[in-house]
């Protein structure tokens, strides 16, 4: 499929993608390996086209969440080391051990429920340790048990890793220096009852940028991959450092076509619950999306989409699938226009940010719950 044949769609800048890779190549250098983290379809850019660019690019690995989207790169053809972050039911782990992905324990039960695959000999797997964010994670206490099972079932203990908890949530880093610390003793500690991880992991986009320190032998790009700051907090303390430079650039734009258009006279209501009344005469034109294709309904009264190089407010709310714009200012819009929800044209733009303030949220919600049937068009 393509857009002329689809009422809304993705497109994704392979340019930017590319570019964005190239930041983090330079930012943690040659001698570490670059992950691509492609999980929940790529931030919502697209599993497969985000990781063929990314991998075409310099990306070394890739991260996903579930074993399903390991597999599903594999059936295309990916022998790039896949590491599988999230839990792998029972009766999926011959399957994910078969394809050679990297499997997270990140308990003890997770450690016993591989060890005793009949294939586990010399699978990867990778520690998850808890250090503050108490998500998911093993304590440091439960790690030499968990070595002995995998390792006694002739598992590899190829990696260990933890999550930051507030690292882009501040510019107070106290909290994420114990991390840090922490981290370190257990490293420490593995190293004293013989165990010497060679890839030790902790750094996502802001900690790649903000500490040199947490790159190890393999960085996360999460969020910057698809060209966007984890947060405001996250730039302000790379200013502070002289380090918000980087270059990245946003790589989705989201697209709608006008459905159709009718002129309302001043007084009129528009949409559920009569929350906007026209004052003027006004073209109003309806859109085939909503908040059942991601378009958050707090954007209702708020959002600006782009007609034709010109900023078009939504009026009324944000129903299921419909979307209502005003484009009386825009001269000559017809129905089949595109409309950019997302992105930019001309000299306008809107971006995941601008959407995130207006729902009250993050721009990682945004871009990873963009129209998720839709189709994802890669563009230069």
């Amino acid at each position: 499929m393509d857009a002329r044949t689809a009422n809304t769609w993705i497109e994704v800048s392979a340019g930017a993608v590319a570019n964005n890779v190239a930041v983090f190549r330079e930012m943690v250098g040659s001698d570490r390996a670059l992950m691509a983290v492609v999980k929940s379809n790529a931030y919502g850019h697209g599993l497969h086209e985000v990781a063929g660019i990314a991998l075409r690019s310099g990306a070394d690995w890739l991260g996903v969440f579930w074993v399903e989207e390991g597999l599903a790169l594999r059936k295309r053809g990916v022998d790039a080391p896949i590491l599988v972050f999230g839990p792998v039911p029972e009766d999926t782990l011959d399957r994910a051990i078969a394809a050679g992905l990297r499997l997270t324990a990140a308990s003890p039960k997770a450690a016993t429920s591989i060890a005793a695959r009949p294939a586990v000999r010399g699978a990867r797997v990778h520690l998850k340790v808890e250090t503050g964010t108490n998500r998911q994670g093993m304590l440091a206490g439960e790690l030499p048990a968990a070595i002995r099972v995998l390792q006694g079932a002739g598992v590899v203990i190829e990696g260990v890793y933890t999550h930051f908890a507030d690292i882009e949530d501040t510019t107070e880093h106290v909290f994420a220096e114990k991390q840090k610390a922490r981290f370190g003793e257990v490293l420490d500690e593995l190293r004293s009852i013989g165990v010497d991880v060679p890839m030790p992991h902790t750094a996502c986009t802001a900690a790649a940028i903000l500490f040199p320190e947490t790159h190890h032998t393999l960085v996360r790009a999460g969020i910057g991959l698809y060209g966007l700051w984890p947060s405001k907090e996250t730039n302000v303390s790379a200013n502070a450092l002289g380090r918000n430079r980087i270059g990245l650039r946003p790589a989705m734009t989201w697209k709608t076509r006008i459905a159709q258009i009718k002129c309302v006279v001043a007084g009129d209501y528009v949409g559920y619950g009569r929350t906007f009344r026209t004052t003027r005469s006004t073209l109003l034109a309806v859109l085939p999306v909503g908040y059942a294709d991601g378009y958050d309904r707090g954007l209702s009264n708020a959002a600006r989409t782009i007609v034709r190089g010109v900023r078009a407010p939504v009026v009324g709310r944000v129903c299921m699938n419909m979307t209502m714009i005003d484009v009386s200012d825009v001269p000559g819009a017809a129905e089949g226009d595109e409309v950019v929800l997302l992105g930019s044209q001309g000299d306008e733009s809107v971006t995941a940010e601008d959407l995130a303030r207006l729902a009250g949220t993050i721009n990682y919600e945004i871009v990873t719950r963009a129209a998720p049937g839709a189709p994802r068009i890669v563009v230069p």
